[in-house]
């Protein structure tokens, strides 16, 4: 009969980020859908703009998804019942620019972006580009650790560690980006 211990190991790495992502939504709004279509290219012309003014090419920001939708508002008829009826397309647009991480770099982009004349939804992540190095290094710190707490279970119950029968792995608390806090002066 084969005893087997199975055991979960986990592993933390910390390392500087190299890497700058910021992430921006951009909504669009009209009954009309070729106004709501013109209405997102113009708003995408404007970042593309505010970002070559802090130094970058226009192709440097890039489409991360694009959805457009009916939309419909609620109202109340004469008998004071809910309906709903047609208000026009709203077109969503996500969009990324990934850069060296510099911080100055970061506080002009974010200058540039506000003085233009949409307003994204902004989100501003510290990450890393080589990926695949530091879940290796996961990897290993995680096997190391459960190697560790095998041996502390063999020895608590007086028997030997024997071959490692099979590993068993999965990402899902994989997460490869800080959270970021960051503040800019008022000029």
């Amino acid at each position: 009969m084969n005893r087997t211990i199975t055991i979960k190991g986990t592993g933390k790495v910390s390392v500087k980020p190299d890497l700058i992502i910021i992430t921006m939504q951009l909504e669009s709004h009209d009954y009309d859908y070729e106004k709501t279509m013109k209405l997102a290219a113009e708003s995408v012309n404007i970042l593309q703009n505010a970002i070559i003014k802090a130094g970058f090419n226009k192709e440097d920001l890039k489409t991360t998804d694009f959805n457009i939708r009916t939309h419909y508002e609620s109202y109340r008829d004469k008998d004071n019942n809910y309906k709903s009826r047609f208000d026009g397309y709203v077109c969503e647009q996500g969009l990324k620019l990934e850069f060296d991480f510099n911080t100055s770099v970061l506080s002009n982009v974010l200058t540039s972006i506000g003085k233009a004349t949409v307003e994204p939804n902004l989100n501003i992540q510290f990450s890393v580009k080589d990926k695949d190095a530091i879940n290796e290094e996961l990897l290993i710190r995680a096997t190391e650790n459960a190697r560790r707490k095998a041996e502390v279970l063999a020895r608590a119950s007086n028997v030997t560690l024997g071959d490692l029968i099979s590993i068993d792995y999965n990402w899902g608390d994989l997460y490869l980006y800080s959270r970021t806090s960051y503040m800019m002066e008022n000029n």
